[in-house]
């Protein structure tokens, strides 16, 4: 008699015995007597044998019926098979059909991306694009248990909102009654409120930016994670994000390995991604690009070739601290030098931090510290023109209790792509929107 359901994923602890697997056709093939069949559940792949004699004639009489994708049921004995997805192979007695499946639209031919994309839905079961999915889901869960075990406090910041974070130009705005609201572009600005209740929170949850880019690192719906913590200067900040990204990586070394071999990840490389990573401010930066090849005016930000070759030049993660004020967000304390604590009024630098993955996936980490003085925060609101009432809730942060705080975020998709090795983040997110893509 056959034991109650398993999963593959758990195929180790139950060599030898008979078990069912509930699950859909990934490939099969025949040899007169012997059938083989790849199912996959969920949890992972597992060749299954029908051999002619110890499966069921029934079985093996129907197992011609079976197309890509049909549902199934099979009953057999596991046994360690070092040849076969997963290292487990079953020796099947008996099948049930749930379903046969019409033609799947996705075959083992080779498809254009703007095919694949109409067909997400069905695209996602497909080995590579499972793994990184299973990988995005280990990247969230390790993110979480590194913030709840360093009893920071989760808080949760609005998808509506009255004003902007990042700069207007880059707002989605929809009719709010008779009012108008936007999609968040970073739950900072609420973090930053949850900090001074808290003293340390991480905001997590999905942003938006109205960005016309065709690029592989743009998304315009992405989720980020954002922790925020009171009594917390420039350094601070990095040493959290060092601390952080080392957790994730070698969490999902440890616990995706199987999925990273099937994305065909060089694990070397990110068995290497270990603290400390190197500091560099955005002057050193601007030699070493120019050293490069990659020189670029000082006050503009890096683009994709240059934080490509920053990548290069350390091999592993690198921050680059006291960027120009001019790049950087209204809320970001300046300093006039590299090293300064601060000025009252506009500095050349802002104390702000960009972690760059090495291998051209470009910034994952972009925070810093914020200007905790109201007159100084009120000029700036004023500077970019933004309107000091929409922000009149935050500036009240400042009037009432201000300590030094800083933060950052980080986009989970970017890590995401980088830790699998995938070519553009579409293929990091189960439904990507892009400029041109909004369906399914």
């Amino acid at each position: 008699m056959a034991s109650s359901r398993f999963f593959i994923e758990n195929a180790s602890q139950a060599d030898g015995q008979v078990v069912t697997v509930k699950g859909w056709v990934y490939h099969k093939r025949s040899s007169g007597k012997v059938k083989f069949l790849v199912i996959r559940d969920g949890t992972g792949l597992m060749q299954s044998v029908f051999f002619k004699g110890d499966c069921g004639e029934e079985a093996f009489n129907d197992f011609e019926k079976l197309t890509q994708e049909s549902s199934i049921e099979l009953t057999g004995k596991l046994k360690k098979e070092p040849r076969s997805p997963g290292g487990y192979e079953m020796s099947v007695q008996s099948m049930k059909i749930v379903q046969v499946a019409e033609a799947f639209p996705i075959s083992p031919k080779d498809h254009g991306v703007e095919f694949l994309m109409e067909n997400r839905h069905l695209w996602v079961r497909s080995s590579k694009q499972w793994a990184a999915l299973r990988v995005r889901a280990e990247i969230i869960r390790s993110i979480q248990e590194f913030f709840d075990n360093r009893g920071f406090i989760r808080f949760d910041a609005p998808i509506l909102t009255p004003s902007a974070c990042e700069g207007t130009s880059t707002l989605f705005s929809t009719q709010y009654f008779d009012d108008k609201a936007y999609l968040t572009q970073s739950g900072q600005l609420y973090g930053e409120v949850g900090a001074m209740a808290f003293g340390k929170v991480y905001v997590f949850g999905p942003t938006f930016r109205a960005e016309k880019s065709k690029t592989r690192k743009h998304l315009t719906e992405f989720w980020m994670v954002e922790p925020e913590v009171a009594f917390a200067d420039l350094n601070d900040n990095m040493d959290l994000g060092e601390a952080f990204i080392e957790h994730i990586v070698q969490t999902v070394l440890a616990k995706r390995n199987e999925e990273l071999k099937i994305l065909e990840r060089d694990l070397s490389k990110l068995e290497s991604i270990r603290g400390p990573f190197p500091r560099i401010s955005y002057d050193e930066a601007v030699k070493i690009l120019e050293r490069r090849g990659q020189g670029i005016p000082w006050g503009e930000d890096f683009g994709a070739p240059h934080e490509t070759a920053l990548g290069e030049e350390f091999g592993k993660p690198v921050f680059v601290h006291h960027m120009p004020a001019q790049i950087k967000a209204f809320y970001f304390k300046q300093s006039d030098t590299v090293g300064g604590d601060g000025v009252e009024g506009n500095g050349k630098y802002a104390l702000g931090c960009d972690l760059i993955a090495p291998d051209g996936y470009g910034e994952i980490i972009g925070g810093g510290q914020r200007e905790e003085k109201t007159s100084v925060l009120q000029r700036r609101i004023h500077e970019h023109g933004l309107n000091e009432r929409d922000y009149s809730w935050y500036l009240d942060l400042r009037r009432y209790g201000t300590v030094p705080h800083s933060g950052f975020g980080l986009g989970v998709e970017r890590t995401v792509a980088w830790l699998t090795g995938v070519e553009h983040v579409r293929e990091t997110i189960p439904f990507p929107r892009m400029l041109n893509t909004i369906r399914p």
